[in-house]
Order: structure tokens, then sequence, then C-alpha cells
């Protein structure tokens, strides 16, 4: 192992605290104990303030050690001791007022750093597998501070995580919904049977729902879930939509499909004051996939606050059978807050007229996909995703890294000869694709778009892929890490 050649330097500079008066004593550097290790803390040590940096020494009271890492398509931090090992950028408890020792173990081959801004200590930056630093400090105050990576980018690609000193204040509970669409929940396939009479009963809410585990937003919704109920009918369907806006609504909601022939998709008949239940009926003429929204005025802002979803018109006969099928919409939340801030965030007029985004998430959150919901399936399957873009302003670049779609049915349409052997498929705002393709090597997949700084702002999904390796398709002699997408 490399370390770098300034460990001890930083270490003198972040125990030199102003404020803070040094005792000199005997000692060793290192013999801190590990702070998921449960020991005994022991005194500081330090050199007199006026010794060079090459003799400085200390003794921490607390010891976390970290290596860098690559986890589901991000850069992170991954502990490698005690309770926090393998775990991706943990919760690091200390003492208030301990001396903390972080080690950082370059595991990736990339230049990263560490730093505690609140506490003024960065390490130096480190470079190549292997290499190695620290930072040492005194966690002067309790509360919940940032650890980062400072590289340009590391930290929006994911290098961060919460310093907890002492005991903060509890939080209060946050009583909110999990909006989150569930991926798996398609409907039953119409198979052979006739054309039908088929009800649906939405309600559209106003709920105060998770974006991330540290914040929340006011979403708009049918039936509390980002996006809405995926439904799912064939041709030659009557097909009868009832419409109940909440009671405790504070906005009149409404429902355009796109699938529908007649005034607004729907919309024309469905404007519902709160308590109020608007139904019509219509028939499914022509098949395909395709979205539907609220679209009372201000559509782009019911839109963007959750209000859309998919309606799939199967065509005669029914849609081919297929191993796994997922439902998945792309959005965008245009806050007043930064994206990555924590609490409540409240929605801004000027960014969404701005087009400018700071949260883009598939199904509702920012956690949907890579750890509420991760997509599952197994070698040798066939997986078929229905994806759909709510906006309401961005285009989606579709795809799956590590994939080729076999399939593209284009624009939705179930009666066009498919695309096949694709790699990025373009889906517009309002828009809708078919796509289906065979799993040969296990693995994680990660969804994105591929305009991929968006991913930075949470546009990313997993399909976790279980069974045998297949050496003839993929091989190689590095083992590959089933956290890495790669």
């Amino acid at each position: 192992m490399r370390w770098s050649r300034r460990i001890v330097g930083f270490a003198c500079a972040a125990l030199m605290v102003p404020g803070v008066v040094w005792a000199q004593h005997a000692g060793h550097a290192g013999a801190g104990h590990d702070a998921a290790a449960g020991q005994s803390a022991q005194p500081v040590q330090v050199a007199a303030a006026s010794a060079s940096p090459q003799d400085v020494t200390y003794q921490a009271d607390v010891v976390i050690s970290l290596r860098t890492s690559i986890s589901d398509g991000k850069l992170v931090f991954v502990g490698t001791s005690g309770a926090i090992t393998d775990k991706v950028n943990p919760d690091l408890h200390v003492p208030e007022n301990a001396v903390v020792q972080i080690n950082l173990v370059n595991d990736d081959g990339a230049i990263h750093d560490i730093a505690v801004p609140e506490f003024n200590v960065k390490s130096d930056n480190i470079t190549g597998k292997g290499a190695a630093t620290a930072i040492v400090f005194r966690a002067t105050k309790s509360g919940v501070f940032e650890y980062l990576c400072t590289l340009p980018g590391h930290k929006a690609a994911g290098m961060f995580g919460k310093l907890i000193v002492g005991e903060p204040p509890a939080q209060e509970k946050i009583d909110a919904l999990d909006i989150a669409q569930d991926p798996t929940r398609v409907g039953t396939p119409v198979g052979d049977r006739e054309p039908q009479h088929v009800t649906f009963d939405l309600e559209t809410t106003e709920v105060l729902g998770f974006l991330t585990p540290g914040s929340t937003y006011r979403y708009w919704t049918f039936n509390n879930t980002v996006p809405g109920p995926f439904m799912r009918v064939r041709v030659g369907d009557t097909v009868t939509i009832n419409m109940k806006n909440a009671d405790d609504s504070h906005h009149i909601h409404s429902i355009d499909l796109h699938a529908v022939t007649g005034p607004g998709g729907g919309a024309a008949v469905t404007q519902a004051g709160p308590g109020q239940t608007k139904s019509f009926t219509f028939k499914a003429m022509q098949p395909g996939l395709y979205v539907y929204h609220c679209a009372t005025p201000m559509v782009a802002q019911h839109i963007t606050n959750g209000m859309y979803g998919m309606i799939l018109v199967e065509p005669e006969g029914g849609l081919p059978p297929v191993d796994r099928e997922f439902y998945i919409m792309q959005g965008e939340l245009y806050t007043a807050q930064k994206h990555g801030a924590p609490g409540h965030q409240e929605f801004s007029l000027q960014k969404l007229l701005d087009e400018k985004p700071e949260h883009l998430m598939f199904n509702g959150t920012m956690n949907a996909l890579t750890h509420d919901h991760k997509l599952k399936a197994k070698v040798g399957e066939t997986v078929r995703i229905f994806f759909g873009v709510g906006g309401p302003n961005l285009t989606s670049s579709f795809h799956v890294i590590g994939e080729i779609f076999d399939r593209v049915y284009n624009q939705g349409s179930l009666t066009s000869p498919p695309l096949t052997d694709v790699q990025t498929t373009l889906v517009p705002p309002g828009g809708a694709t078919m796509v289906e393709f065979k799993l040969d090597v296990p693995g994680n997949y990660i969804l994105v778009d591929h305009a991929l700084s968006r991913a930075e702002k949470g546009l990313a999904g997993i399909l976790e892929v279980s069974g045998e390796e297949n050496h003839e398709i993929f091989y190689s002699k590095e083992p590959v890490d089933p956290n890495s997408g790669h």
C-alpha cells in the first residue's frame, strides 16, 4: 500500500486548531481505535507546536477507514472496518470533541481526496490504486456534517456522506408517503380475449412524499403514485374513467389520455374541483402505448408535480409473451432548492419556465429504481420495458448500459415493424416506447437517459440480472464488482 507522503503534515495542520491548547506527550502515530470496533478511546498525542511536520505524531480517539469505489454506476466511499464494512457512503458516528482520523485508500485508480469542510480539513489528492491518505481533526461541535471528495464532479457523481458528531437532536418524524411507482405493476396481459367494458377508478391527490430519504416534495398524483397506475386494455374495449379529486385537494385536476379520440383526450369533461368526481367513456380504437396526464392550467405545473402515467392498448390477440415486464416513466422537478439539498423542496415556477430542472427521476423519486424498486431478472429471460416521458419538457435518450435493444417499438406504435438492434432510443415528452431484449450475461445494468449529466441529478435505475456466466459472450480476467454496473 502506498501512503500519501503528506499524511503527517495534514495531521499537524488539523490538530493545530485555534483556541485549543495541546499538551505534549510521548506516543506513536496511529494508536487510536476504529470507530466501528468499539475499543476504548485513547488520549491525543502531538509534538510541540514548534516541531516540524516530520516530527509530529498523534494518537486519535477514533479511527475510521474507507476506500474509494464504483457502485451502481456512481463514485462512492465504502467502509472497510467494523460495522461500516462494505457499506456505501456510510454514516460516520463519532463522539463530540473526539480527535478523529479518517483513512482513505484508493481502490479504483482515479484521483480522489477526502474533506470535511465544516472542520476545515482536506487531504492530499491520491492517484493510482493502492494509494492512501488520511485526515485528522477534532470534532469540536455536535451535529450532522458532510464528508466528500472535492474533485470537480465527484460529489455530483456520488462521493459524499454524513459525519454525525455526538448526539444531534432527534429529528422529528416526517409524515410523508413513498410515492415511487413499483415498476412491476403492469396489470394483466389481455391475451386473446374478446373486447369488453373496462372501468378504471382514479383519485387525484396532493400529498407530501419523499423525494429522497432526507427530503420531501408536495406531489400531485393519480392514486398516490408517480407515475400513476398502468392501465391495460385491448383494442376495441369500451373504457370508463371515473376520476375523483380528493376532498383535501387545493386545486382543480383532470385527465387527458392520449389514447382517447375526443375533446381534450377527456380533459374537457373531467375538470374536477376538490371533492368532485367526473366520468367519461371512450372506445380504444387504435393499439399503442400512450401517455396520460393532468390537463388543467397551468398544465406543465400539474405534470411536473407528478400527474402523468401510461395506458397500453394491446392489439387483437395481445402482445407476445415475455418473461418480465416493467413500467418506467421519466419526469422532472423544478425546485427552489438545489439538487441534493435536505429538507422540504418548494416548487419554482421560474425554473419551470426556464426549463432548468433541479431533479430528474425515474418513477417519481431519486431512489425509486436504484434502491427501492430495483428491476430484477435472470439470464436467459426476455425483458420488456414500457417506457414513457411525463416531462413536461425534456426529451429522453433512453439507454441500458451494457445491453442492446433487440426490438424497439418506436413512438409506442405496436402496428409498425419494430426497429432492431438499437443502442439508444429517443422518447419525447408526452411520448412512449416499448423495448425488448434478451439477457445473456449476469450483472448490474444501469438504465439512463444518455444525456448523461442528468444522471447526476438522479436519473438512473438498476436492472439486476442473476444467473450463470457465459464466457463466449463476455469474459474478463478481472473480477466483476457486482455493484459496479461495469
